[in-house]
């Protein structure tokens, strides 16, 4: 099984973190979308003999598009592709793209997951990132969600500059109170050369606080914990039956396809990226051209990366498959560097699986970057 995912590189305004891939101008809306599937149809060997069980609208913000953008798509996925009879398929959307009338004509359509933008119930947090929507337009986008679609994560931000760890625990159980099967939540994280970064140098806005993001983090896992949420993977929480397919395909090593410009593909032995630029990919495909550059993973490569993915999960690193596909000598390596995190309480083994404790969870990344091997093959 694989998935597609189609960036839509388009956003009313510019949030204050985001180092993605947009564009704040829509006058190429058109001609974008047109390379999107011609660009799904200049791929469609890639996936010969692979079903897709997921297709996944990402940006961006795909809400921007039309029911019929969207559909058009779709149908040109379907066109280019085995999907299977039911695959998932989401929509990334901010509140203030989902009036009534939208999420009516949204339910009616092969849609049928929302991962709905709200990052914060508090309009200073809203202020402070630059979003497009304020608080009362997240609860009204809620409320009227919840009515037409069953499958709905929503993304929140912790770590905000200001934002108390009260605060925090009143966005969670305001999130509760909907009754969201699904919750996405990261650490305001601050990338260069963006606006964010730009304003805490100046001292506009204060540095982000790592210690309170740690115990944000904590309050968010023991408060969904309590409700009934499984953290399967570092910023993701599920109830039964509604963790993300798509998200998931990728922590596990499945293949899939990035279409749009800036969006990334992996098939087990390549890693792939299309240009970050909407001109110089719309030009690409008109021409026939894929605009992508590409490496090929070696073993060591497709061993750190499975270190790094399978570490965020509750299935952890299989040492049955880290000596298959790689080796005793990778076997060996791995259970002597983890050694010191399992003395340290922060890694434990489970049944030939190795895994990252409560205590060990926040620190995961930095905790799989020791584990890396060296690239020798």
């Amino acid at each position: 099984m694989a998935g597609i995912y189609l960036h839509i590189p388009f956003c009313k305004q510019a949030c204050y973190y985001c180092d993605f891939h947009f564009s704040t101008s829509l006058k190429k809306k058109e001609e974008l979308i047109n390379a999107l599937a011609k660009e799904l149809q200049l791929r469609k060997d890639e996936f010969k003999n692979t079903a897709v069980e997921t297709i996944y609208f990402g940006g961006g913000t795909p809400s921007l598009l039309t029911n019929d953008e969207l559909q058009f798509l779709i149908d040109a996925v379907y066109k280019n592709f085995n999907v299977i009879e039911k695959p998932e398929i989401t929509l990334e959307a901010n509140p203030d793209d989902l009036s009534k009338d939208r999420l009516v004509e949204l339910s009616k359509s092969q849609i049928n997951r929302l991962s709905i933008g709200i990052q914060s119930f508090f309009d200073s947090d809203l202020k402070l990132m630059n979003r497009a929507h304020n608080a009362e337009e997240a609860h009204i986008c809620l409320e009227q969600a919840t009515t037409y679609f069953d499958n709905i994560s929503l993304d929140l931000i912790y770590g905000i500059p200001g934002a108390s760890n009260e605060q925090w625990l009143e966005n969670i159980e305001t999130a509760l109170r909907y009754t969201i099967p699904h919750i996405s939540s990261y650490a305001l994280t601050v990338e260069p050369k963006t606006a964010l970064a730009s304003f805490i140098q100046k001292g506009i806005i204060e540095a982000v606080d790592d210690d309170k993001a740690h115990e944000q983090f904590h309050i968010l896992k023991d408060k969904l914990e309590a409700e009934g949420f499984t953290h399967y993977e570092l910023s993701n929480f599920g109830k039964e039956g509604y963790f993300s397919k798509n998200n998931s395909a990728y922590w596990q090593g499945k293949p899939y396809l990035g279409i749009g410009p800036s969006a990334h593909s992996f098939n087990g032995q390549q890693r792939g990226w299309n240009v970050r630029n909407n001109i110089k990919y719309i030009k690409a495909i008109q021409n026939n051209t894929l605009p992508m550059e590409t490496e090929t993973l070696t073993k060591t490569d497709q061993y750190n990366e499975y270190i790094m993915t399978g570490l965020r999960t509750i299935w952890g690193v299989s040492f049955i498959k880290i000596q298959r596909d790689f080796g005793k000598i990778y076997l060996d390596y791995l259970i002597d560097q983890a050694q010191v995190f399992i003395n340290q309480h922060l890694l434990y083994i489970d049944n030939e699986h190795l895994k990252v404790t409560k205590k060990g969870q926040f620190l995961s990344d930095g905790i799989a970057s020791e584990l890396f091997k060296l690239n020798l093959s």
